[in-house]
């Protein structure tokens, strides 16, 4: 079976949120309009192949497939939920902020993610904001047509409900995991990056494109607390950082720290 999804139409819902002055010129830098995405989107088929003939068809005339580029904000805390955005390509920070400014993020939002979900659901505000961290491109539905869909089609409900109960279960894990040591959280970290390391000369390297304060954010700590924790690594010979390249010298070291 191939299906394609329809490809956008010009009359189409207008992402931004309604927002005061000073805030509108704070952010309207990190809010460019969506560009319209005209081309074919039959690869979108992977993330609905489950999905009956019948549900396909439905969604094919309530998406709204749109790119959004690196640094663009797709949606902030707060913001009313218009609707769903499902993730084609690209990659976005889902990240929360506490009321001193100190964010964490909760997950790097992936193809096939489903963002908004939660609050179009729950008929709330967003609670997360989401930044565009590698060019995307993702369909859009909007609240009303969403929640008719899912009415209307059993297995789309089903399928939905699926990512939701996905969603929360990383939400607690990453809630779960700030009570944790930081040397804990770290190697966790960073084992999530060595499942796509080479080994060179013994050595395990994997490519992790992140600042120690972007780090930081992921893990829920400090810059100062990441650098000392990974000098400290490196002086026990457990993994370093050169450039972008996470080095990996102790595999069952690290396996430990993640562990313990």
């Amino acid at each position: 079976m191939s299906i394609g999804l329809a490809t956008s139409r010009a009359a189409c819902v207008n992402f931004r949120s309604p927002v005061d002055s000073d805030a509108k010129a704070r952010t309207s830098p990190l809010l460019p309009i969506a560009v319209v995405d005209s081309t074919d989107t039959s690869e979108g088929n992977i993330f609905f192949s489950d999905l009956s003939e019948r549900s396909i068809r439905a969604i094919n005339e309530i998406v709204h497939v749109r790119r959004r580029p690196k640094g663009a904000i797709m949606f902030f805390e707060g913001d009313p939920a218009h609707g769903v955005y499902i993730l084609y390509e690209g990659r976005a920070n889902i990240f929360t902020a506490n009321p001193e400014g100190k964010t964490l993020i909760l997950k790097t939002a992936l193809p096939g993610d489903v963002l908004g979900l939660n609050s179009v659901l729950a008929g709330t505000s967003h609670v997360v904001t989401v930044e565009v961290v590698q060019s995307c491109r993702f369909a859009f539905i909007a609240r009303e047509d969403f929640l008719k869909f899912v009415k209307e089609h059993g297995d789309a409900c089903l399928f939905f409900a699926q990512h939701l109960g996905r969603d929360c279960h990383s939400a607690y894990e990453v809630i779960r995991s700030t009570g944790d040591p930081v040397p804990k959280r770290l190697a966790r970290f960073l084992m999530a990056y060595y499942a796509n390391a080479h080994v060179r000369d013994g050595i395990s390297r994997a490519t992790v494109a992140l600042t120690r304060a972007a780090i930081a954010q992921r893990i829920g700590c400090t810059r100062e607390t990441v650098s000392r924790t990974l000098s400290d690594f490196k002086r026990r010979r457990v993994a370093e950082f050169v450039g972008t390249a996470l080095l990996v010298h102790d595999r069952a070291a690290l396996e430990s720290l993640a562990a313990n």
